[in-house]
């Protein structure tokens, strides 16, 4: 009978692979974990996966020193394999022995049992040597103590010179977990004793009616009523969209970037008799999963697969009353819960979707009804792609004026509003409200 994976070499290949193809977690885990039978094992590849991400900077300077010579690009499977190493000893606090033993019998199912030799010794040199290296770690730049590429610890700086240490601290924290009652199937107190029920403790949210925070998270598949379509899973600073969108009934709206689809259902679990409500995603298989969340919550909305810019391949010529466009982003107000963004992201990608949010933005304002509005979000926490874009916009259609959002979570910026990462434990979010004259 074949020897089954452990987590351990599952997580070098797809760390291995995020540093060659610079393909994203959420691609990569549903591919590999289900190689790993045990729910235990599948945790633990998870793990190690995300933190390996989250501390890459500072895993690889101590690296770096422990080595005479650098590990080889074809073996990068390796050198994941090593920083999944110092990833226990540091932040999991392995016992050492257990760290040493499992991961030198990953060599084998890498296909590299010659490299047994050299992970043994590595591990082991940083065993003895371990007090030395976190002190000289806390000795060095902000970008390595962290863990945090130069470009966008620079940024955040420019951005925030008050407050960037907070970013990056939030930034490199486990994310909560957050749920959204569906309110057309349950209450947030009927729901909130159901989980007592099961032994999960779990805590109402100040900034919405609909949200949960649970103090230890719980895989979605053992919340009750998951699949009836009772709750999702949803950070707080997510479940502050509907609102700002100020719903009534008989209105028509347009979610424009609608995958994953978290704010669409929202919005429809409001119950309200909208007059339609449409969803646009041009990616097919994101689509996919917007329509199998609906299905799941048994909601039903207008879906196109097309790119908002391109009107003519969706819009029927009917104005909206009101727009939500959650724009593609650099994301990063959601490295916590992203955190191969630190090893994927590169600096010209910020312009990139700054055009890309300015096309959007005067693409979709013609189809907004006079006097209707529309919900500007990103999870981004750069002023580029945040209030410069809004003052942008503002500047080249005269039609248009940004609301004040009186609320009492984020920070008042010129034209919206913005949450930081970690501040009052959501993620990191901007909103703009614009209103067309």
């Amino acid at each position: 009978m074949p020897k089954q994976p452990q987590a351990r070499a599952i997580s070098a290949q797809v760390l291995a692979r995020i540093m060659q193809e610079h393909v994203n977690l959420s691609r990569l885990l549903p591919e590999y974990l289900p190689q790993l039978p045990d729910a235990r094992d599948r945790a633990l590849a998870q793990e190690l996966c995300f933190g390996v991400c989250r501390w890459y900077h500072a895993l690889q300077f101590i690296l770096d020193g422990l080595l005479d010579k650098k590990i080889r690009d074809k073996d990068a499977d390796l050198k994941a394999l090593a920083l999944i190493g110092l990833y226990q000893f540091i932040y999991l606090r392995t016992p050492p022995h257990a760290v040493i033993s499992a991961t030198v019998d990953a060599c084998p199912e890498l296909g590299k049992p010659w490299a047994s030799g050299l992970i043994n010794a590595l591990l082991r040199r940083f065993q003895r040597e371990q007090e030395h290296w976190l002190k000289l770690l806390d000795e060095q730049a902000a970008d390595i103590r962290y863990s945090i590429p130069g470009w966008l610890l620079q940024m955040l700086q420019q951005d925030f010179p008050g407050d960037w240490e907070d970013i990056c601290r939030g930034n490199n924290e486990h994310p909560p977990q957050y749920l959204r009652i569906n309110r057309q199937k349950t209450t947030r107190d009927n729901y909130r004793n159901a989980l007592a029920n099961m032994g999960i403790q779990a805590e109402n949210c100040r900034y919405s009616d609909d949200c949960l925070y649970v103090t230890t998270a719980v895989d979605v598949n053992e919340l009750p009523d998951f699949d009836k379509g009772h709750v999702s899973v949803q950070d707080l600073a997510a479940q502050l969209c509907r609102p700002l969108l100020d719903l009534e009934g008989q209105q028509r709206v347009l979610d424009a970037c609608t995958a994953p689809g978290g704010k669409l259902a929202h919005i429809l679990e409001s119950g309200l008799p909208f007059a339609e409500v449409v969803a646009l995603e041009k990616n097919k298989k994101r689509l996919v999963k917007v329509e199998e969340t609906l299905a799941r919550l048994q909601m039903k909305a207008t879906l196109y697969c097309a790119d908002a810019c391109d009107r003519e391949n969706w819009w029927d010529g009917k104005p909206f009353d009101r727009i939500l466009l959650d724009a593609p982003c650099s994301a990063s107000g959601v490295i916590r819960r992203h955190p191969d963004i630190k090893l994927l992201r590169q600096p010209g990608d910020i312009n990139t979707v700054a055009l890309l949010q300015s096309e959007l933005l005067s693409a979709l304002w013609p189809v907004l009804k006079r006097g209707g509005k529309m919900l500007y979000v990103t999870c981004s926490v750069f002023c580029r792609e945040n209030d410069e874009r809004i003052q942008i916009f503002l500047e080249n259609n005269r039609d248009a004026q940004s609301i004040h959002i009186d609320a009492a979570w984020g920070t008042a910026t010129v034209h919206g509003r913005q949450i930081l990462p970690g501040q009052e434990a959501m993620d990191g979010f901007y909103y703009a409200c614009l209103q067309k004259g």
